[in-house]
């Protein structure tokens, strides 16, 4: 942000998101915003901290303390503060009354929904030991909202279990990512039903054509994949389906504990993983 110098204006609003409240590159772009007079919120989980005495209004995520280094439950809440900020912007708009119901009724399920993925954790452990022991590197495919579920899976599985992994976005494979996929590689794919779905079908079909045996993380009871299964080499997991832009929250579930699971089964500590901090409070 800082490095591109960002033009920033009075009738702006900045948004900064930080668990800690005390993120050093985040505080000097709050800063830099300060400075050119624009409007800054902050959502944070820390009360009291930096950022959220330094902006001007902001959102308490309420997680509660987060031991680990690697962000989970803050990452949830986060999601969730800024969809409803996306909500509360969308309030006076006529045209947006039937999707705003349509995301709030979706927010009262899940809790619920997260319960269910949860019941996936054994299926999680005996891949983990199976498909992925032993692997160095890993590729995650996603497109539309869950290309950023990639990024987070990705990252999680790098902090927690050293594992070098990568958040693909699906319809680039042809832009050069192809050329890695072989039988050998593992990859985990985010088949979940949205306007997509039909181009992420088609990437991994890419992916099963060239010999890739991707693990789909897919909507319970979805035909696609089940007729998929039988005549292409694929595993699937399912997830219960919401409105599309609450999908990630269910949708990271499984890199979650797939990342808690790599760690375990190679004696890491999950909760403190090397060279990382809580806080990131230097640049």
């Amino acid at each position: 942000f800082l490095d591109r110098k960002t033009p920033v204006f009075r009738d702006d609003v900045c948004v900064f998101v930080s668990q800690s409240g005390e993120t050093a590159d985040t505080m000097l772009a709050l800063k830099y915003c300060l400075e050119r007079g624009a409007l800054t919120v902050g959502i944070v989980n820390s009360v009291g901290s930096s950022i959220s005495r330094a902006t001007h209004c902001g959102v308490h995520i309420n997680a509660g303390p987060e031991i680990g280094v690697a962000s989970t439950k803050a990452y949830t809440s986060q999601y969730i503060a800024l969809v409803m900020f996306a909500l509360s912007l969308s309030d006076d708009r006529v045209s947006k009354v039937e999707r705003r119901k349509e995301i709030i009724q979706g927010l009262k399920y899940i809790p619920q929904q997260i319960k269910q993925v949860l019941n996936l954790e054994k299926r999680i452990k005996q891949l983990c030991e199976n498909e992925l022991s032993g692997q160095k590197s890993l590729l995650l495919l996603g497109r539309g909202y869950q290309f950023a579920s990639a990024l987070e899976g990705a990252l999680k599985i790098k902090e927690i279990s050293y594992m070098h992994s990568e958040g693909v976005l699906a319809g680039e494979l042809k832009h050069g990512v192809l050329a890695l996929v072989d039988e050998n590689l593992p990859i985990i794919a985010f088949g979940t039903r949205d306007s997509l779905f039909p181009k992420v079908v088609s990437s991994i079909e890419q992916v099963t054509a060239r010999k890739g045996r991707p693990i789909i993380i897919c909507n319970e009871n979805d035909d696609v994949w089940a007729k998929k299964a039988k005549t292409i080499n694929l595993v699937t997991l399912e997830v219960p389906q919401t409105v599309d832009c609450l999908q990630g929250l269910l949708n990271i579930i499984p890199l979650q504990l797939t990342s808690y699971w790599l760690a375990v089964n190679n004696g890491i500590d999950v909760d403190f993983p090397r060279n990382l901090a809580k806080s990131v409070t230097v640049e």
